[in-house]
């Protein structure tokens, strides 16, 4: 089973990533303190995160070329934000630093033991980018938008131009936002935490969800991530079930794991992958990712990923 919309190949950029970039402080301790006590924490790190720019990192690593558009705040954090993408190769012509603003952060609190995160974040208002700014402009020069809707509207505009452009629109989403109504419509790829579905339609059960979904916003693949237990996907009428892997030496850290499964996916589709394979292939990211702390600290290479599906 292949994805039923035609991805056009000759652009210039593959992904353009639309949405949150963050700073991550990780806190990693020998178990998740009780409410109102005292623990002391193994290590903690700072590094670069967030779901979009997490993914542009991904992708570029596995060998695909990637363009990020999104906001900084100009200060010290959002440095070391920019630069971590700049490193990598993430083209930032449509990204930009907002005056004043400060940059996304989040605490992430690391169980030691599972690898699981608690995470306390943080998005300064200034951040927001609004429908008028959106980078249309950007949406014709790439294979596909992947985005996260926390500017509803603005996304709302690149998916509108996606759709002229030919280019096939991705969405990851974890939360409901006002106006995601008008949005869903317009997306051909729409992965979800295992929690979006409970919140926004009240389904628990997972094929459930995702048919209904799929049904009402007649989107070409419907996915939702479950964790350790893998994914899950809704296509042509078909339902389809992939499992997790286990991480090599140990999940030390589950931070980023969901965006990982997404980088993986959509770097699968690119290159033409059946569903079951391209599905494979974002489990198999999203286990290699969990080998360290932090969203990208061990994003695999493409021929990282190569020898870890040859051993599977």
């Amino acid at each position: 089973m292949h994805l039923p919309v035609r991805i056009l190949t000759d652009r210039e950029f593959d992904v353009l990533g639309f949405g949150t970039n963050a700073v991550d402080f990780l806190i990693t301790v020998p178990r998740f303190p009780d409410f109102a006590s005292k623990i002391e924490l193994n290590e903690y790190v700072r590094a670069a995160g967030g779901e979009i720019a997490s993914s542009m990192v991904g992708m570029q690593r596995l060998g695909a070329r990637t363009s990020y558009a999104g906001t900084f705040g100009d200060d010290d954090a959002g440095r070391f934000g920019w630069l971590s993408l700049e490193d990598e190769g993430v083209d930032l012509t449509y990204s930009r630093a907002v005056d004043g603003a400060a940059t996304q952060i989040a605490f992430i609190v690391i169980d030691e033991n599972s690898g699981e995160r608690t995470v306390i974040w943080k998005r300064d208002s200034r951040l927001s980018v609004p429908a008028h700014d959106a980078p249309v402009d950007a949406v014709s020069r790439c294979s596909i938008l992947h985005m996260t809707p926390h500017d509803t509207a603005a996304c709302i505009r690149l998916a509108e131009s996606a759709r002229k452009a030919g280019t096939v629109v991705s969405l990851d989403i974890d939360n409901v936002f006002n106006g995601i109504e008008m949005l869903l419509p317009l997306v051909d790829i729409l992965i979800t935490s295992s929690e979006f579905p409970k919140k926004f339609l009240g389904i628990s059960d997972t094929k459930e969800a995702l048919t209904v979904l799929q049904q009402r916003y007649r989107n070409a693949l419907v996915g939702m991530t479950l964790g350790e237990r893998g994914s899950a996907m809704y296509c042509g009428g078909e339902y389809l079930e992939s499992p997790g892997f286990a991480v090599p030496g140990g999940c030390k850290d589950t931070t980023g794991a969901g965006d990982a499964f997404r980088t993986g996916l959509l770097y699968g589709l690119l290159r033409n992958k059946p569903l079951e394979v391209a599905a494979k292939m974002a489990n198999s990211v999203a286990a290699l990712k969990c080998r360290s702390v932090g969203a990208r600290t061990a994003l695999p290479t493409g021929a990282e990923l190569e020898a870890f599906l040859k051993k599977l």
